[in-house]
């Protein structure tokens, strides 16, 4: 199976103003992407799609491949996943010899998720459309647990009494969320079909450690302090 990986890095952010290059740990943040894309074994070619000239050259001071500038009707801040994916991959499968079988989708914002996580959605991609990285939602927040405000601020359980529970033991629910996604491996004929999920989605499980989505400063700061207690 032939992969192409995709690093999406826009110039603008509201959060984290300049945030797909913030340092973390002595480097820009989408250095630690582009290293783990450029170790796993299981991508063909690793391209950073950007409108911003300097991302662009961030990205190749540290080995990545930036082919193009995104067009600006792909940089906004409305722009999704799915137009951004499709650009990179109609402009690969262009130049090169043999067409790419499927796409991973590595955001920059999961800094942790290393090239084994990579290599590992590509190989479940054999027998699904789509690979979701995931982690385990929290038991504390859990269906079970789940309380819901009114107007008056009253609040109310979400389930009825026989599925309420307030120990983790007692609490039955397997639910897992997606960690950003961290991964997003799909094949090429449902992205050109017009979706990122098939009717075969498989799930990676990731740990709560690896799993860091950095969205505001007080999630850059949490991956600073991680980095410093080398808890990853």
């Amino acid at each position: 199976m032939k992969v192409l990986g995709i690093i999406p890095a826009r110039g603008g952010s509201k959060g984290i103003p300049r945030k797909n290059i913030a340092d973390l740990g002595g480097k820009p943040l989408i250095a630690w992407t582009i290293a783990a894309a450029r170790s796993a074994i299981g991508l063909d070619r690793v391209i950073v799609s950007t409108d911003d000239p300097e991302i662009a050259a961030t990205a190749r001071q540290h080995g990545a491949e930036v082919p193009f500038l995104r067009p600006p009707e792909l940089a906004g801040d409305a722009a999704a996943a799915l137009p951004v994916i499709r650009h990179a991959l109609e402009w690969a499968q262009t130049e090169a010899a043999q067409p790419y079988d499927a796409i991973a989708y590595l955001q920059p914002t999961s800094p942790f998720r290393t090239a084994a996580d990579i290599d590992q959605a590509v190989v479940l991609l054999a027998e699904a459309d789509t690979v979701v990285s995931v982690v385990a939602v929290p038991h504390n927040m859990l269906p079970e647990s789940l309380m819901e405000m009114d107007d008056d601020q009253h609040l109310h359980f979400t389930v009825p009494p026989e599925q309420r529970a307030f120990r983790r033991q007692e609490k039955t629910s397997r639910l897992f969320a997606r960690n950003g996604p961290a991964i997003l491996a799909v094949r090429s004929e449902v992205i050109m079909a017009g979706a990122l999920y098939g009717t075969r989605i498989r799930s990676l499980v990731m740990p709560t450690k690896r799993s860091l989505d950095i969205d505001g400063p007080d999630d850059l700061e949490m991956a600073r302090a991680m980095l410093h207690r080398k808890t990853v």
